[in-house]
């Protein structure tokens, strides 16, 4: 999927970016050459990978360290929200910031 300077020149006006010419045409090698890198990595076959928790897995044995869960903190919900102006049934209300 190669982009056009048209592509480039969307793409710049959607994230409000003022590119000079040179700087247009140096985007176009970057961004094709990105999408080249995305095109050759999706026909790698990855059908029976296992998928890692952490890289250091692929190269090492990993041990995890996992906690016990269980709580060990106090429940001080109403001395947190003492200070708030307004809270009902234990949550903050707020104003509504989109229609």
């Amino acid at each position: 999927m190669a982009l056009t300077p048209q592509d480039v020149q969307r793409i710049a006006h959607l994230a409000r970016l003022e590119l000079s010419a040179p700087e247009q045409e140096a985007l176009l090698g970057q961004l094709n050459g990105f999408f080249g890198i995305v095109e050759a990595m999706s026909q790698a076959a990855t059908g029976n990978v296992q998928p890692l928790y952490t890289p250091l897995s692929a190269v090492q044995d990993v041990t995890l360290r996992l906690r016990e869960d269980a709580v060990t903190e106090a429940d001080e919900r109403e001395r947190n929200q003492r200070s708030a102006p307004a809270v009902q049934d234990g949550l903050f209300l707020v104003p509504k910031v989109i229609e």
